[in-house]
């Protein structure tokens, strides 16, 4: 079973909410019975937490939510499995580091318990945010994530629209100024894709699929059921 799974968007057109990967959130947490919500990327906690909760009833998991905790550090040592939602991803990283939750939640997964990033979730889970689309709206201490993978992920990708008149940056332009200045691989995951990682291995799943930017290489699509750990160094990626 993989013991990281990396959504690109919780919602996905014509499904509700966490509809479309439903089944890897059972097998991610197969074997478990209560699960450790983080909600810090949106600022209604509460309401946040009642629709994570709701949902995960309906999956057969007990939900708890890390902003009801009197101890945090202490929830997420004892955790049986986390999912850390989306949102903003400065604020949700900042929260992070406020709360002194970064190594805590390195050693749970290193130790073994599943994790869930959607989104923000998602974009956390890496070496660094700067791979985000959100704005700067607060300011971490650093950008330094959680680093629970050795690749970027840019959530929710975009392509470009041959018949826009937005003469701006494209998604695919911003990642390649990234690579000016770090080398990191980059993942685009498009909506409807995720990825499992169990022990070192990478593979894409899901209704979508991605595209792999490699810093001085030409960007490289993804189809879904590609095990990417095998790519990340250019190698072709294969089914």
């Amino acid at each position: 079973m993989p013991n990281i799974t990396l959504v690109s968007s919780s919602n996905y057109h014509g499904s509700g909410y966490l509809d479309h990967c439903e089944i890897a959130i059972t097998d991610l947490f197969a074997g478990g019975s209560r699960i450790l919500f983080v909600p810090f990327a949106l600022s209604d906690h509460d309401g946040y937490a009642a629709i994570a909760r709701t949902r995960f009833r309906a999956m057969g998991f007990q939900l708890d939510s890390l902003h009801e905790s009197p101890h945090p550090v202490e929830s997420v040592t004892s955790a049986e499995g986390l999912f850390i939602g989306g949102g903003n991803t400065f604020r949700l990283l900042n929260q992070l580091y406020a709360g002194d939750l970064l190594e805590p939640i390195r050693n749970r997964v290193a130790a073994g318990i599943p994790y869930l990033g959607t989104s923000a979730g998602s974009i956390v889970a890496c070496p660094t945010i700067k791979t985000t689309n959100d704005m700067p709206i607060v300011s971490p201490p650093s950008f330094t994530a959680l680093g629970l993978v050795n690749f970027q992920v840019n959530a929710h990708y975009l392509d470009p629209d041959p018949d826009s008149k937005h003469q701006g940056e494209t998604r695919e332009l911003r990642i390649q100024q990234f690579h000016e200045e770090n080398s990191l691989p980059v993942i685009g995951l498009r909506e409807g894709s995720w990825l499992a990682i169990e022990q070192g291995a990478v593979r894409l799943s899901g209704a979508g699929s991605a595209r792999l930017f490699l810093r001085d290489q030409p960007p490289i699509e993804i189809e879904g059921g590609a095990a990417l750990d095998r790519c990340l160094d250019g190698t072709p990626c294969v089914a």
